[in-house]
């Protein structure tokens, strides 16, 4: 697609790694100065648009136990935590919780669910996290950690056309899973052409050699259904900005909910090479629509094994469909791939 002026997106990666990196530096600062190495043992700086200071994981709040293994998250999440044996792939998801708010937060039985369906994956990209407290969040991952696990996330601004605020993020596994939290950010879009702009950030697994671990961008979408086509024929100009933007990333893996099948992905499923994870799969619920997907480029991220899915929690904890329908009303798509570059030791993916 041609953009002829209309679809900019300014100062894309420049601008806000330079803003984040000196609203990390003044908030360090300030906490140096009320309280030595605390604050940056204890919290970080989160959020894009709306910057927020959180306990870090493993942090100190009300009734929970400090993890100080958990301090340092810059340039990239470095947790000293085991890699499992025989680890040589991860699996990547995404998941529209549909409505993820307080309400579903009071419901114990929808979020051991929603927990254990977390657990089975090492990076899931989750949309509609729908509240104005910013505890929801921090809530679920202290709930899907209760087995000893250690996930973490990372959570981007409130963002819509009404009052009807959504909020993308990710939610990753510190065992298997680098966040390099100063590429990670919002895609801007001065002209509004996108009710949500995606959520961009840069990952690397952990485990191999740092120079032959497979890194990896994950772009978290969720298009509006009533400008579905007309947001599809951005979204490949999107993954062309973010794919060209000066950092040499070649695997640039675009997730979410499409509202659209693989089939009808408009000029994002026309680009050279595009490889849509799932195929002919319904994804809601109801087993009647696809609407989520990962899509990659083929020629760049030979990481992919082949392996993907539909997790289907319904059939998966033996649900009926009224329970499964108060979980969300989509399921989990997930795709396997190497924990190395170009699948193979030594072997780095590239464009031919």
């Amino acid at each position: 697609m041609t953009t002829s002026g209309k679809f900019s997106f300014r100062g894309l990666i420049a601008r806000g790694s330079a803003v984040r990196k000196l609203i990390y530096l003044i908030l360090t600062a300030a906490g140096l100065a009320g309280g030595g190495g605390y604050f940056q043992q204890h919290y970080r700086v989160e959020g894009l648009d709306d910057f927020r200071v959180v306990p870090r994981a493993g942090a100190e709040r009300p009734g929970k136990s400090a993890d100080r293994s958990a301090s340092r998250s810059l340039p990239w999440q470095d947790a000293d935590l085991p890699l499992p044996d025989n680890r040589e792939t991860i699996r990547i998801a995404s998941f529209n919780i549909q409505v993820l708010g307080a309400t579903k937060l009071g419901k114990p039985h929808v979020m051991d669910i929603l927990a254990r369906t977390v657990r089975q994956f090492d990076v899931v990209a989750i949309q509609e996290v729908r509240s104005r407290s910013q505890d929801v969040l921090p809530t679920f991952v202290d709930r899907i950690n209760e087995t000893g696990r250690h996930y973490d996330y990372v959570i981007g601004p409130r963002q819509g056309r009404t009052d009807s605020k959504e909020q993308f993020a990710f939610i990753f596994d510190r065992a298997t899973i680098e966040l390099d939290r100063l590429q990670t950010y919002s895609v801007e879009d001065p002209d509004d052409l996108l009710h949500r702009p995606p959520l961009v950030a840069a990952f690397r697994v952990r485990g191999p050699p740092a120079a032959d671990a497979f890194t990896f961008t994950l772009v978290n979408v969720h298009t509006d259904p009533d400008e579905v086509d007309a947001e599809l024929d951005l979204l490949d100009d999107v993954f062309r900005l973010i794919q060209n933007d000066g950092r040499g990333e070649d695997d640039i893996i675009m997730l979410g909910d499409f509202n659209a099948d693989d089939q009808h992905l408009g000029e994002l499923g026309q680009m050279t090479a595009v490889t849509c994870a799932i195929l002919s799969t319904p994804t809601n619920t109801l087993g009647t629509a696809q609407y989520d997907n990962l899509i990659f480029c083929s020629q760049a991220t030979r990481e992919f094994t082949g392996r993907c899915g539909v997790f289907d929690f319904m059939r998966q904890y033996n649900l009926t469909l009224e329970q499964a329908q108060e979980i969300s009303d989509h399921l989990p798509v997930w795709a396997e791939f190497t924990v190395r570059e170009g699948g193979r030791l030594g072997q780095v993916a590239s464009l031919p």
